[in-house]
């Protein structure tokens, strides 16, 4: 359990560098970036809005939810939310450049550690796995369509689009696949 909430912090701090790098969010942040400027609510509470409401997705889909999975509604966006507070504005493009690497390797490290703790997928994943087995599309087309759609409508509400989300969509998949394995226990004999 230690091992999914030191995750669920570490993907929320690393999604704070991100924002603070400015060079381009993941996907899903670039959404949860453009709704809170629309709304004046903190990312974080837009994450955590957003996270719940993605949740109520899984009803139709017949998708079960478990602690992990309604921990990361919630830890993800408190998380960001503090580590904002904390971590101030960089300037110049190395110091950005900096954070955004940080942001990235973070983020695959984060996704390893609670993926490996088997508590249940994030609400994110979820409905992607849940879309897979209702419609009998590929994991890779249907994470594709959900991640277009929601950077095309961060976008277009005023999320952050760069060379960061160019360099986590390359990165983070196989980032994460190394961490997985890193933090994945090992079955003795």
């Amino acid at each position: 359990m230690l091992q999914l909430y030191v995750g669920l912090a570490l993907y929320g701090a690393s999604s704070a560098l991100l924002v603070r790098a400015g060079l381009g969010l993941d996907p899903w942040d670039v959404f949860h970036q453009g709704i809170a400027q629309r709304t004046g609510w903190s990312i974080g509470l837009v994450s955590v809005a957003v996270g719940a409401l993605v949740l109520l997705l899984w009803v139709p889909l017949r998708q079960r939810p478990g602690l992990g999975t309604v921990s990361n509604v919630f830890a993800v966006g408190l998380t960001m939310d503090a580590t904002l507070a904390a971590v101030p504005d960089l300037h110049g493009v190395l110091a950005q450049a900096g954070l955004l690497t940080a942001g990235v390797v973070l983020n695959g490290a984060a996704t390893g550690l609670y993926i490996a703790a088997r508590f249940g997928p994030g609400p994110r994943d979820g409905l992607m796995t849940g879309l897979h087995r209702r419609t009998g599309r590929s994991l890779r087309l249907v994470r594709t369509g959900i991640e277009v759609t929601v950077l095309a409508a961060g976008y277009l509400l005023g999320g952050t689009v760069g060379v960061g989300t160019v360099a986590y969509a390359l990165a983070i998949g196989p980032l994460s696949q190394i961490f997985l394995r890193v933090f994945t226990p090992r079955r003795t004999a």
